[in-house]
């Protein structure tokens, strides 16, 4: 423990202001979306559309209520779960294809390299909230459908990273003297390759958490993504749109919960991209 705190690259993070503070808000929303049966006051599914129906904010419903009297306390509360988990989802779906697809293109070369590489520029000229607005119309709008499409439409990025960083690391002498034990290839790339390429992927894959749950409350704005009665920050703030002027509670909690989550992934995103790029003396 005292020789990982003594790290040049720790260190370096925790120098970070910004990077601890996304740190902060990414480990809170986790463990709200974690407990968030503990957290929440109330059933984000109870209507009191007779008693509370667009209650503003008071010490009994911190965040207010909607037009169906639901706390939208407790409903944001339960979004956390939606969106941190298509968001991780998502993101661990395109790091696996664009981690495997990148190392192969970046490794061998030739013709996997040119193959892997022009379905990559296939993927990069379709819109991608074109692609999630149609694979939803098709498939439906569940949350395994979403977080398979925003994976299936992600990992190009990955995989030219990955390919880059492969094309890197296999001229170093020790992936050389590897080949030269006569190792193959599939060994090489898991012992050698990926250990020494992956530290670029987890920044990126920060990074593109946050694209994701940015996708996912994109979808649910436009009526696309996840439906009612299951609470989601992006149809919180459609639904409230309509009461802006009366009730702008409604659109501007659920908002700046999806900017603070976004805001976070990418200062610690940008942190950890700093400190791996501090040599270890």
């Amino acid at each position: 423990m005292r020789h990982f705190f003594a790290s040049r690259r720790v260190r370096a993070f925790l120098r970070h202001r910004l990077g601890l503070l996304g740190l902060l808000i990414v480990v809170t929303f986790a463990l709200i979306a974690v407990f968030a049966p503990q957290v929440a006051p109330y059933d984000p599914t109870t209507q009191r559309i007779a008693t509370a129906r667009l209650e503003p904010p008071s010490a009994e419903f911190w965040f207010g209520t909607d037009e169906l009297g639901r706390d939208l306390f407790s409903r944001i509360v339960y979004g956390a779960r939606i969106s941190m988990r298509i968001g991780l989802i998502a993101e661990g779906i395109a790091l696996t294809i664009g981690v495997i697809l990148g190392a192969a293109a970046g490794y061998f070369g030739g013709v996997a390299d040119n193959v892997i590489m022009r379905v990559a520029d296939v993927f990069f000229a379709i819109p991608g909230l074109l692609f999630l607005i149609v694979v939803v119309a098709i498939f439906g709008s569940g949350a395994s459908i979403i977080f398979l499409a925003l994976g299936l439409i992600s990992w190009p990025g990955e995989a030219r990273l990955m390919r880059s960083e492969v094309l890197r690391i296999r001229e170093r002498e020790y992936v050389v003297a590897a080949k030269g034990l006569g190792l193959r290839d599939i060994v090489i790339i898991a012992k050698h390759v990926l250990p020494n390429a992956f530290a670029s992927m987890i920044v990126l894959g920060s990074l593109g958490v946050a694209g994701a749950i940015l996708s996912e409350a994109t979808l649910s704005f436009l009526g696309l993504g996840i439906q009612e009665p299951i609470p989601s920050w992006g149809t919180m703030i459609n639904r409230g749109q309509q009461y802006i002027f009366s009730a702008w509670w409604y659109s501007v909690f659920p908002g700046a919960v999806i900017m603070l989550v976004v805001l976070g992934f990418n200062f610690l995103g940008d942190a950890v991209r700093d400190a791996l790029a501090v040599e270890e003396g």
